[in-house]
Order: structure tokens, then sequence, then C-alpha cells
């Protein structure tokens, strides 16, 4: 499997990584034995990272991924990524609950430390206002002063959901070299621009920004928590965009389908290659429920980026604004 540059940390990540979250679900719900199933195959097959939170089934998801890592050598072991989401009580101790917070992940997952921690918590919108992030004694601050001081992790992300506004002055500040960013078929205004009056979120090229201030960039939710990739409807799929729900996302997913025809792949296929077409793209998370899920990826990125003419028949939908 190819690996990009993820931003300036260094570190090269494959195009797909393995996401522990509660929308895919196999690292929460899937017996051990299928478990390490699914970890063997993905690291035969190239992908060198995994990516989690505490939030994740309660800790689930990261206890299930470190009884993986106990049952593997540690030689050849993915790359690890968790999160921290910090509630409103917190930011009068800022330092203290992040040190808690990734104290409790490192013991769940087993390790010493791990790659890449993240500030899980939407910007704005309800979520963490801009100056607790960037003030002094702010929540960027003490990432800072926690990889500082005890040398238990790498590198610093935060998940860019909430108001496009101030996310985009925190990636244009460069304080965190990692940014997880909503991109997919159905809203695609992270990476391209969409006309005035788009009914869902505008992340305003949020993906060129963060590879100018040389931000490592993880696309997640490329199948929209599952409406790009199946008609089928699990009970997970929950909009992250603020002004979204799911019969909107399933009418964009109908026009998007009927605009693209079936020439690239499944729905799945398709939706990951377009991920996939965007050069500052680090990485692509997916979620999985079974192994059939993995399977149909793997298909997928071996078909390679989706081609221009595809995006070009898409772009037609985007500037009628997908409804």
């Amino acid at each position: 499997m190819n690996r990009r540059p993820l931003g300036r940390t260094g570190l090269d990540i494959s195009e797909l990584v393995i996401g522990g979250g509660f929308v895919g679900g196999i690292l929460l719900q899937e017996d051990l034995e299928n478990r390490l199933a699914l970890y063997d195959r993905a690291l035969a097959a190239g992908i060198n990272w995994i990516d989690t939170a505490p939030s994740y089934g309660n800790g689930r998801s990261e206890e299930s991924i470190g009884e993986l890592l106990n049952h593997r050598p540690k030689e050849g072991r993915p790359h690890i990524s968790t999160k921290v989401r910090l509630d409103p009580g917190d930011l009068v101790d800022v330092r203290g609950a992040l040190e808690r917070s990734l104290v409790g992940s490192l013991t769940r997952l087993g390790v010493d430390r791990v790659d890449l921690f993240q500030l899980h918590n939407p910007i704005g919108a309800g979520g963490l206002d801009l100056d607790a992030v960037l003030s002094s004694g702010g929540v960027a601050d003490g990432f800072d002063w926690l990889r500082d001081t005890f040398d238990v992790f790498d590198h610093a992300g935060f998940t860019a959901v909430g108001q496009p506004k101030d996310i985009r002055t925190i990636v244009d500040m460069g304080r965190f070299a990692t940014a997880q960013i909503y991109y997919n078929l159905i809203n695609p205004s992270a990476g391209y621009a969409v006309p005035a009056g788009w009914t869902s979120t505008d992340f305003g090229g949020l993906i060129g920004a963060a590879a100018k201030s040389g931000m490592g960039v993880m696309n997640i939710r490329i199948f929209a928590a599952g409406v790009l990739a199946t008609t089928v409807r699990h009970g997970r799929e929950i909009p992250i965009t603020v002004d979204a729900d799911v019969a909107a996302e399933e009418a964009r997913a109908a026009r998007v389908w009927a605009a693209l025809g079936e020439d690239h792949g499944t729905p799945a296929q398709a939706a990951l290659r377009f991920g996939l077409a965007n050069p500052d793209v680090s990485c692509i998370v997916i979620g999985l429920a079974e192994m059939a899920h993995f399977d149909e990826a793997l298909a997928g990125h071996a078909l390679g980026p989706l081609p221009g003419e595809a995006i070009a028949k898409l772009r037609s939908i985007w500037d009628e604004d997908v409804r």
C-alpha cells in the first residue's frame, strides 16, 4: 500500500488507516479471533496505523486494541493515535485533564506512548470556544506542556469539526501537527469550492489550508457514516455537520450516484477513491463493521484514485448544491 507524508511529523502513513470508532464497530463488537484476523490482514496489506479514542465504546476500543497488541510481537506494530474530549469543568485544569485522559488511554492500550494525541471536541458551535484552545495556558499550550514534560506522545492533532471559521483559525496558526477533516462525496467543501447558499456545512477549502500550514490531513467520514456505502441503515448514521440529517444526506448521495454511474466500483469503493484523488489528504480513516467491508476497501484502494472525468461530473452536482 502506498504511504503519504503525514504533514510535518516526519512520519509516512498508509493511505488507509483502521478506525476504531462506533460507526464501523468491528474493533468494539467482534471476538478476539476475528479482531486478530483483521489486525493481521491490515498489517499484511501495508496498513501501518490504527486510530482510536477513549469515547469509542467508553474505553472499549482502546482496550480491544491493547488486546491485539498484547497478542502480537512488538516488532512491526502499527502507529497508534488516540484522543481526548474535554468537559467544561476540565478547563479550570487543562493540564491535569489532558494528563489524566492520556494516562487512561495508555493504560487501556497497554503502551508507554502513542504517536499522535488529538483534541476531540467540536470547535465553537457549542463545543470548545476558540479562546479556550488558543489562549495562553489554554488547550494547545496544555498539549505542548504534556508532550514536553512527560514525552508520552510525539505529535498533537485535533478533529476539525464545529464552526468552520474557528477551525480555520486554528489551522492557519499551525498549533497542531494534524487535523482530522470531514470530506466526502456529499460534502466536498474541505477540498472544493462550493456555491454560495450551500445547504450543508461549508468547510471552506480546509484541506488545502492545512497542507499549506504543514499539517497532516486525516480524512474522516469518507462513507458519511455509511450513507455513501450502502442503502442498508444500521442506526449509527450520525451526521457530524452542524446542519445535516440522515434524510438530507441520503438525498445528496442519490444525486451523486445518479451523476457518477456505476463505472467506478461499488458505492463504497467510489467514495474511497474520491478521497484518494486529493493529493493533500495524508490518509483515509475507514470504519469497518465486518471483514467483508475490509475486502471491499482493499479492492477499492487497488483501483486507485477516482479519475478526473468522474470528478468533473460531480462538480456539476456540487455547483448546483446537492440537496
